[in-house]
């Protein structure tokens, strides 16, 4: 059986550097390629209106040059529609986007916006893109993905990493979103503040099936290196998929 938990780097804090300076140094790309040969399973950019840190220059850069997928995040808009379409990507990530916010603040609600997002899927799915949302832990909103054709989502895991009071709640509610996604044939991704202290338990859950994580990797690097904290990140991930696959065949 094969339970191995894929993981996606997401540089769009190398580029967060490199605008505060307005020059070239340092390059998502580079850092892109260095994640791919660490054994990256796809790179995860996020496109954003105000363009704080990936720029459209380097999407196309990265389309061009990496030999695994590119993972492209995005607000459900025109714009990002074109690009997504122009640049030709073959996976694109659904996400709210706020201007003022510092960091996306939770799922796309799907619920309140099912026929713009129905219709702009069907456009994605049009031109060969495999799309996916970005969705909070909720069954409701999950049941609604499954219905508008997606091929996966990604679960927020941000309210489990960052609570320390509810965290068997908010675990609780990762493990019921990612079973009820897999038994409604959506492929389940997770991502969001996760760290070397949370992945682990995110790893066990054996519905899961990718992990996309980039603040902590991006800044454990200034310390020791990118290619080195990937590969700590995938060691824990690995050890805990094995002991509890091994414990549950016990």
């Amino acid at each position: 059986m094969n339970f191995k938990l894929k993981l996606g780097i997401n540089i769009d804090h190398v580029a967060t550097i490199r605008n505060a300076r307005g020059v070239l140094h340092p390059d998502p790309l580079k850092a892109a390629l260095i994640a791919q040969n660490a054994g990256a399973d796809n790179i995860t950019a996020h496109l954003r209106e105000d363009r704080r840190h990936i720029s459209d220059i380097d999407i196309k850069k990265l389309v061009k040059t990496l030999r695994i997928p590119l993972n492209l995040e995005m607000a459900p808009t025109n714009e990002m529609l074109n690009i997504a379409i122009s640049s030709k990507v073959k996976r694109v990530c659904l996400v709210p986007e706020k201007r003022k916010e510092i960091t996306t603040e939770g799922g796309l609600d799907v619920l309140k916006n099912k026929k713009k997002i129905f219709n702009f899927v069907k456009k994605l799915k049009k031109n060969n893109i495999k799309v996916s949302i970005f969705t909070d832990p909720d069954i409701k909103q999950i049941s609604v993905c499954s219905n508008l054709n997606v091929s996966s989502v990604e679960i927020h895991t941000g309210e489990f990493c960052d609570n320390k009071k509810n965290k068997r709640y908010e675990y609780e509610k990762l493990k019921k979103s990612a079973i009820f996604a897999k038994k409604n044939n959506l492929e389940c991704h997770a991502g969001h503040g996760i760290s070397y202290e949370t992945v682990g338990r995110i790893s066990e859950i054996k519905e899961i099936s990718e992990l996309n994580i980039g603040h902590f990797i991006i800044g454990e690097a200034i310390f020791v290196g990118l290619k080195k904290s990937i590969l700590k990140m995938r060691k824990i991930i690995d050890n805990s998929r094995k002991k509890n696959f091994y414990l549950k065949s016990a």
